[in-house]
């Protein structure tokens, strides 16, 4: 929940206009201010006071308790020229907040954390990507990374980072801190390193019946002990569902589960699986007695790589621990392994307020970007300094998704953006088609041009739609028309987007024609170009006036089925249809 707070009428007038921009997580307090921060602090997780930052201050300081868990706390003056991140920057996405907030009312976003203010990484989102736990002294660092102090990363497994500023890199001779991201122990522990731990490792026990609590926690110690990894690195446990009530084994889990869960991570689980399943991993150390015991040749190392891979949503695993025998119990380390990053963004239309947060925040993670010129100009602003740029003009959509998915392959963390209905179909199908195991694939959705111009023409796709490409550039015409046809006999609304170019000026009036066959003469045709930017334009007509002449690549063309109207200058489609004598269905 957002709460906004507010004293003044001017106060009150922008908090309900920020409300309207925020969305339903938005909530504008009503009564005394003072008790509504009180009666509403425990459910926020954030704030934006209309006041002077003085009487905010007073106001919040008594329930602050820890940067963790406070919300973020954002003020905003009685002209609205700054949107101030008082508290809760990072954790309480305060900062982010503000910025958004200030793009609202066109203000100035103040932010006086370091690492914000500067454009570094912080080191504590980068453990938060990580999933990470912490050893050594993260603010300490983080504070020499701001004053420009050479500092060495050292990643061995090869984890997809976002950009790093110019004094933080792999290779550094004399460092004044290192930062190792590893699921390893180091062999010595040295002065001024920063060892983030990230939770790769699946560990698999099995044992006799009736096993004690302390023999597999020597066993499971002897991981780190013996094979140098770190438990903090621990995802899950896995075993044989022969297993699953194993007291021994649960009491051990939920042992260490305790320490886990206080430095930061999620509970551990215990994953079972039938013998069966198990008995097709293969292993290095199948045990014959083990199989006529139970029907599966192994069951520590067969549960760590079975689980593993389940978790792994297709990256690689491998086994890092082979079978450790202890008292009547085993337990082996499965790793899974890392790999380069590909996220498909959609900005939306173009405004601001209309792009997703996990948007921006993927933007943030990229140490390189691949975009339409135009595309990354509306977002530049957000990347961190030193992200690399790959920019390709109109008509290279294929060589952008393979120039994405390269990138990946090599290990990087990668944005690939695109805007739009169009955008999205051109980059994502080609990337996924062109993307293997080796990479990980995250799509991130934004505003699409259909739902930017559906909400400007009114409600026109409230009932049953289509959504049609008619750029033939990977599907031939006949398809194309046989799919509007299509539409126009099931009755449907439809909305085309790559409707018209320079090279292709017959369809849109070729579709509009079949549609027109099987509905009256005045079904209104919307029609938006370039949806929340400064050239938008919204305009509608009967489909026997609509002028295709007046389209272009830039515009989102609505047709209404045979049951919708115009009212009130709002294109309208019933959600529930009427049926009449001469209707298509």
């Amino acid at each position: 929940m957002i709460g906004l707070f507010a004293v003044t009428a001017a106060g009150r007038r922008a908090a309900a206009e920020l409300a309207g921009r925020l969305g339903p997580e938005a909530l504008v307090a009503d009564g005394p201010i003072g008790p509504a921060v009180k009666r509403l602090w425990d459910h926020l997780d954030s704030a934006v006071f209309f006041l002077a930052s003085g009487a905010t201050v007073r106001l919040v300081a008594p329930l602050l308790a820890d940067k963790h868990t406070d919300p973020g706390i954002v003020c905003v003056d009685e002209a609205q020229r700054f949107a101030i991140a008082l508290a809760g920057g990072h954790g309480g996405g305060a900062n982010a907040l503000a910025e958004q907030v200030a793009e609202v009312f066109g203000a100035t976003p103040v932010i006086t954390t370091a690492t914000d203010a500067t454009g570094t990484t912080p080191l504590d989102e980068l453990v938060d990507q990580l999933d990470a736990s912490v050893d050594g002294d993260l603010a300490a660092c983080g504070v020499a990374i701001l004053d420009g102090a050479a500092v060495k990363i050292v990643n061995p497994l090869g984890f997809p980072l976002p950009a790093l500023p110019d004094n933080v890199s792999e290779d550094v001779a004399n460092p004044d801190w290192t930062v190792v991201i590893d699921d390893r122990r180091p062999a010595e522990d040295e002065e001024r390193t920063l060892r983030l731990i990230p939770r790769t490792l699946v560990v698999g026990v099995g044992s006799a019946r009736g096993v004690s609590r302390t023999a597999v926690t020597e066993t499971l110690a002897r991981l780190d002990s013996e094979r140098g990894l770190d438990p903090r690195a621990i995802r899950a446990f896995a075993s044989v569902d022969l297993k699953a009530d194993e007291t021994g084994i649960l009491e051990a889990v939920q042992d260490l589960g305790f320490w886990h869960s206080s430095d930061g991570g999620d509970e551990l689980r215990l994953l079972t699986y039938p013998a069966e399943t198990l008995a097709q991993v293969a292993v290095p150390n199948p045990s014959a007695v083990v199989r006529d015991e139970i029907g599966t040749p192994s069951v520590a190392e067969a549960s760590a790589l079975h689980a593993a891979g389940e978790l792994a949503y297709g990256a690689p695993v491998e086994l890092v621990a082979d079978k450790i025998k202890g008292d009547n119990v085993t337990a082996a380390a499965a790793r899974i392994r890392p790999r380069g990053r590909l996220a498909i963004i959609g900005i939306g239309p173009g405004a601001p307020d209309l792009r997703t947060p996990r948007a921006d925040a993927e933007l943030r993670r990229a140490s390189v970007v691949v975009s339409l010129d135009q595309y990354l100009d509306q977002v530049r602003h957000l990347l961190r300094p030193g992200t690399e740029e790959r920019i390709t003009g109109l008509g290279a959509e294929e060589a952008r998704a393979a120039e994405a998915v390269e990138l990946a392959q090599q290990g990087r963390a990668v944005a690939l953006i695109g805007s739009g209905d169009a955008g999205i179909y051109a980059m994502a199908s080609p990337a996924l088609e062109k993307a293997d195991v080796d990479i990980e694939v995250v799509g991130v959705p934004g505003v699409t041009a259909a739902l930017s111009a559906s909400s400007l023409l009114g409600a026109p796709l409230g009932h049953d739609h289509a959504l049609i490409s008619l750029s033939d550039l990977h599907t031939p015409w006949e398809i194309i028309e046989r799919r509007v046809r299509a539409a126009a006999e099931g009755d449907l609304v439809v909305c085309f987007y790559n409707p018209r170019s320079k090279q292709r000026d017959w369809q849109l009036p070729r579709a509009l024609e079949i549609l027109a066959e099987h509905r009256p003469a005045t079904t209104p045709v919307g029609a938006v170009r370039q949806a929340s930017r400064a050239e938008q334009g919204v305009w509608c007509a009967p489909i026997a006036e609509f002028d295709p002449a007046d389209v272009d690549m830039f515009t989102t063309v609505v047709v209404g089925s045979s049951q919708s109207a115009v009212v009130g200058q709002r294109m309208v489609t019933p959600r529930g249809y009427r049926w009449m004598a001469g209707d298509a269905s």
